[in-house]
Order: C-alpha cells, then structure tokens, then sequence
C-alpha cells in the first residue's frame, strides 16, 4: 500500500461520508495526474441513499494536491523540516438535477450559507449558482442547479507523520456532516423532480 498524506486524505474524506450515510457514484470517482503540471487529482460524487439513479441531489468533491505541496511534503520527509503547510485545494459543488422546472437560483440562499463550516483552520466559501438547461431529443427539458463551494485545507505537522494521526478524521467528519446535511436541506426545498432512470 502507498503511504502518503494525500491518500490518508482521501480515506479520511470516504470514511467521513460513509459515517453520515451517504452513497457513493461508483462509477464518478476519478483519479488523475497532470503530466504538465504534476498535481494529483481526486474526483469523486456522493448522493443521498434510496434516490435511484441519478439521485435527486448530488455533491461533486475534488481534491487537488499541487506540485509545490508535493514539494515541501517531500522536504519535510527527507529532510524532516516543517517550514509550510502542504494544502488540499477543494471544490465542493451541490447538484440538484432531474428538476422539471427551472429554479430560482436565489431559493438555495437560506440552505446554501457564505461559507462552510470551519474544516480544520479554513471555511470553503460559496462562489456563484449556476441553473443548467438540458434539451435531449424526444425528452421534456429537464432543468438543475448548482452550488459552488471552493477553499484550501492546510495539512498540519502531525496529519504528515505516519497516517496515524485522528486529525484528518475529525475534520473530514466535520466535512462529511455538512456535505450531508446540505444534500437533505437542499432535497427538501419542494421542488418537482422527475422519476429516476433505476431505482
């Protein structure tokens, strides 16, 4: 198995949805390298359970680890000096999706806050909402909305040491909380959804 902090990170992140009982999109999770770049990438999708398929609400999760965080991870663990924190950078984005007619954007204001909870030393602040327009052939129009989330989350000494450390899990559960309760608080805006495609 790999040790590294950005892949503690990520079983910190699937172990804080998992306990706030939300049901992974098997087959959205993505993970990617920038050959140009050289930032990791981790994609992954999580939707509210029993909601079929697409789910009704959806939150997309990315996770960027930039080259230069790579870098002071590796001067630190050759050198064993600490002298900045490696960051996460993420992206957080609600979906509502299957809706039958298009939303007010301004209808998540109360459920979609300025800002996150604190997630470690940092709040993800709200960018902007977006409303999507689907025209599919022989198909009613079919409408979504999106929330935008954006933030860096700053690794501390101790989350670097050995994968060992309940840091990572404390704030990520703070995450997982909050990635969940916003999926119900958005599903329960009384919007018109159209059936799924499975159940």
């Amino acid at each position: 198995m790999l040790d590294h902090v950005f892949l503690d990170a990520i079983s910190a992140v699937r172990d804080a949805f998992g306990n706030a009982f939300l049901e992974r999109q098997a087959f959205e999770e993505r993970f990617q390298s920038d050959m140009l770049l050289g930032d990791l990438v981790w994609e992954t999708s999580y939707g509210l359970p029993g909601e079929g398929s697409p789910p009704r609400a959806l939150a997309h999760v990315t996770f960027n680890w930039p080259s230069w965080s790579q870098a002071l991870y590796r001067h630190w663990y050759v050198e064993g000096e600490f002298d900045q924190s490696p960051v996460i950078d993420v992206e957080v984005v609600f979906r509502l999706q299957r809706l039958l007619a298009q939303p007010d954007p301004h209808i998540v204001s109360g459920v979609a806050t300025p800002e996150s909870p604190s997630i470690g030393s940092t709040a993800f602040r709200r960018n902007d909402v977006t409303v999507e327009i689907c025209h599919v052939p022989d198909v009613p129009v079919e409408y979504a909305l999106e929330v935008t989330y954006e933030g860096s989350y700053e690794l501390a000494e101790e989350t670097l040491q050995d994968g060992a450390s309940k840091v990572l899990d404390e704030h990520f559960g703070v995450l997982g909380a909050w990635v969940a309760s916003t999926l119900v608080r958005l599903g329960d805006l009384g919007l018109q959804f159209r059936e799924p495609d499975s159940p």
